[in-house]
């Protein structure tokens, strides 16, 4: 992680409706964020005047946050043609300074007077596909390990764009979001890495289940989450 990571932008939104195009039906998302200029209080379950629309994959104090960096939109600009700008894909947080190889499971931060945590890598769904209307984008995603990654708030605070992202305490440093993304998506017949990862009790409860069914074979226990510095 460099000391010069910083938030370039904050985006929140509430659900909307979105009329289809075509024949189907009108379909629900928070995909449209606005950016906030000043400060915006990050509270336990998301920033101050957001939502999710599905929150039975989407949102919860697992992934109160979704984190992307900036430096993947040059490339996203380039293989697409269209116009990304920081938010396009959903995000709260658009990152300066950090990417997947840099950040890791569990790492604490400090930004602004918000201390949050890593929980998972992002894992897009269909509804970034349909909005942008590139079928296979949340399939590219995935396979280009662009994915980003969510945070879960250990003490609510104020957050707003340039402040610095401060690390204050990292306990996985060989887990980081392209190595958990490599196991998940890659690594299938992995079963001791899947056992590893899913023995990491800062890890979101949904990504330790899926890989502990994977992981059977192993018997990995359920581990007890350990949140740092929570209020």
């Amino acid at each position: 992680m460099t000391a010069t990571a910083t938030v370039l932008s904050i985006q929140v939104g509430k659900p909307k409706d979105v009329a289809p195009q075509g024949h189907g039906k009108t379909w629900t998302t928070g995909f449209e964020k606005r950016a906030i200029a000043g400060p915006v209080r990050l509270e336990q379950s998301n920033f101050k005047g957001d939502g999710q629309a599905d929150l039975k994959h989407h949102g919860g104090p697992d992934k109160a946050v979704c984190v992307y960096p900036a430096s993947h939109y040059s490339p996203w600009r380039t293989e697409l043609g269209l116009d990304f700008v920081p938010g396009s894909f959903g995000e709260n947080l658009t990152v300066a300074g950090l990417d997947e190889k840099d950040v890791c499971i569990g790492d604490v931060w400090e930004i602004g007077d918000a201390r949050v945590q890593v929980s998972q890598p992002r894992q897009p769904c269909w509804k970034l596909s349909r909005w942008w209307k590139v079928d296979d984008l949340a399939v590219r995603v995935q396979k280009t390990a662009r994915t980003g990654w969510y945070l879960r708030v250990l003490t609510e605070g104020d957050v707003e764009a340039e402040a610095s992202i401060r690390l204050v305490e990292r306990a996985h440093p060989d887990w980081t979001i392209a190595a958990a993304n490599h196991v998940m998506h890659n690594g299938k017949d992995d079963a001791d890495g899947a056992a590893r990862l899913a023995m990491i009790p800062e890890l979101s409860a949904s990504w330790r289940e899926t890989l502990m069914r994977r992981g059977q074979k192993r018997k990995v226990p359920r581990p007890e989450r350990r949140l740092y510095g929570a209020e």
